[in-house]
């Protein structure tokens, strides 16, 4: 078989005179820097360390835009959170060893939340390769052993030409849906070495389309077509495939209601008449959802926080659209159908027949009645004016990013994330010190507009080192620390489960002065001053801290009853 008429991509002239004619002075780390650009980074997150230094020279040899983090860990957080604002790829460069380790809950919380890292770590020599105990600094046996439990996939390379297909095939990797972090490694010598391979020009690592087949989305039109009570569950795949106004026509064309899991904030518009919101932990919602007849679940696997802690049991038939093939009917049995969300929900805009219910509103008013009136019984008036007074503060299209704290975990629930993709939390893997340096990234990839970082004292005590780089880099960052002495709601877990708490309470630094020791504003506020303290700093151009001195308490749990 020939195949004389297949297509050849061909070198420009100015290609062909740089291959013939490479610049002097490369070496394996340019390879590196010339493959990112060429596949349409921009910037790059990191740390240096020894066996990682060829990279970081190249950098001073191309247009990246570099933002290094103080630790590995939240320089991870800083490209997830990168990576979830642009869609693209965000480069997370790192060293052997104790600095690759390092990342590992950033990038396990990436994974998580389907956010596209490319980590790319030094290895050592290629001569200490394959298992042996040669004393290397930084050894370890098997380095990505350590990583491929957590990534999608890892990518070893041995040589230099290996490095732009091993990195654009992470590349492709870490955009293919569902999006997550990926691996590459690379030795100290061929990254110091010098090259004289060509200069790496343009890549096409374009992912496919996961789209869904026709069969199946057929059959779930029919479903909703013929329902009596459908409703919808719509998580954070609906926000990653920007498919929040598909989901909006095909809503109102079923007059379906709509709730949005944690992830899922901003998927579908809070004041809707179809909106039941994000009131996933409460009861309530949780028996609203059990009667539905036919139940569309979308970018969710109905894990442990959207199933109001497995205790929900829907009564009906479940349609699961779920571009992680592992989450497809992991937790209920269902009509899974393996894509991603935007094609799928367009196939069920283009099939499903028009079906009106002029009580399905009065249904959703309902439900939020009795949601609020649980909380109204509870006394809980400081918390909710604290989360008013940051809303009302924040202006709409900036985003926020949020770490492991009671106010969180409020907000998860009550707060009006305005539009879709601008609300982030650790709440994915739930490790610690996620928001400041989460928010850095996020800023990085848009100086357009400010983000809020919302942390407590113990969250932010893992990552105050990156004060100097939000001062560094003079990013729009304002941090708000809620400040109450511990670990909140490991305190409220104790105490509720054992009468009292141990280990969680920490000494209390002055984090104004914190703050202002790296040149950063700070100030000390009150909840009757948070709205205008917020909103200042909010509008001060560069870094600043906010400090809230209270303690905050969590609403009562429904899924214990």
């Amino acid at each position: 078989m020939t195949h004389d008429h297949d297509p050849v991509l061909r070198p420009t002239p100015a290609q062909t005179e740089a291959a013939l004619n490479p610049p002097p002075g490369r070496n394996g780390g340019d390879l590196v820097v010339e493959t990112l650009a060429g596949l349409g980074a921009t910037t790059v997150f990191g740390l240096p360390g020894q066996h990682a230094l060829g990279m970081f020279d190249a950098l001073r040899r191309s247009d990246l835009t570099y933002v290094g983090l103080r630790v590995e860990n939240n320089a991870g957080f800083a490209a997830d959170a990168y990576g979830r604002i642009t869609g693209e790829a965000a480069p997370l460069l790192l060293s052997t060893g104790p600095g690759a380790l390092t990342s590992l809950a950033a990038l396990q919380e990436a994974a998580a939340a389907s956010a596209p890292v490319l980590a790319i770590s030094s290895q050592i020599p290629s001569a200490g390769l394959g298992g042996g105990r040669h004393g290397y600094l930084h050894e370890l046996p098997d380095q990505a052993a350590s990583f491929r439990g957590v990534v999608k996939s890892v990518h070893t390379v041995r040589t230099q030409s290996q490095i732009p297909s091993a990195i654009a095939a992470a590349w492709k990797s870490a955009l293919t849906v569902p999006h997550g972090p990926v691996w590459v490694e690379i030795p100290q010598d061929v990254l110091l070495d010098g090259t004289s391979l060509p200069v790496v020009t343009a890549l096409d690592a374009t992912p496919e389309e996961l789209v869904p087949r026709p069969e199946l989305t057929a059959l779930a039109a029919d479903l909703l077509s013929k329902a009596a009570r459908p409703a919808v569950i719509a998580g954070g795949g609906v926000v990653r495939a920007d498919a929040s106004g598909k989901l909006l026509a095909l809503a109102e064309r079923l007059d379906a209601p709509v709730v949005t899991t944690f992830g899922g904030k901003g998927a579908f518009p809070w004041e809707h008449p179809l909106s039941l919101q994000s009131w996933l932990e409460d009861r309530h919602t949780t028996d609203f959802l059990e009667d539905a007849d036919v139940l569309l679940v979308v970018g969710s696997g109905l894990g442990e926080l959207s199933s109001n802690y497995h205790t929900f049991k829907p009564r009906g038939r479940v349609i699961q659209i779920e571009a992680d093939l592992g989450k497809l009917e992991s937790n209920h049995p269902a009509l899974g159908i393996h894509a991603d969300a935007r094609p799928a929900l367009q196939a069920l805009l283009e099939t499903v027949d028009e079906r009106a219910d002029e009580g399905a509103a009065d249904r959703v008013r309902e439900v939020l009645g009795k949601v609020r009136d649980r909380i109204a019984a509870q006394e809980l008036t400081l918390e909710q004016n604290v989360l008013e007074s940051v809303r009302r503060a924040l202006p709409a299209g900036s985003p926020s990013f949020w770490d492991m704290t009671i106010l969180a975990y409020w907000a998860w629930s009550a707060f009006d994330a305005k539009s879709p993709n601008t609300m982030h939390s650790a709440q994915g893997a739930g490790g610690l010190g996620y928001g400041f340096p989460a928010a850095l990234g996020a800023a990085a990839a848009d100086r357009t507009r400010p983000v809020l970082a919302v942390s407590g004292d113990g969250g932010a005590l893992y990552s105050i080192a990156e004060l100097a780089t939000a001062r560094q880099y003079d990013l729009d960052v304002t941090w708000l620390i809620v400040d109450d002495g511990g670990y909140g709601i490991l305190r409220e877990y104790m105490t509720d489960a054992f009468g009292q708490a141990t280990a969680t309470e920490l000494t209390r630094p002055d984090y104004v002065a914190l703050a202002e020791s790296f040149g950063v504003p700070g100030v000390r506020t009150t909840p009757e001053n948070l709205e205008t303290d917020l909103s200042n700093a909010l509008d001060r151009p560069g870094p600043s801290v906010v400090v809230l001195p209270a303690v905050l308490r969590m609403f009562a749990p429904t899924h214990l009853a």
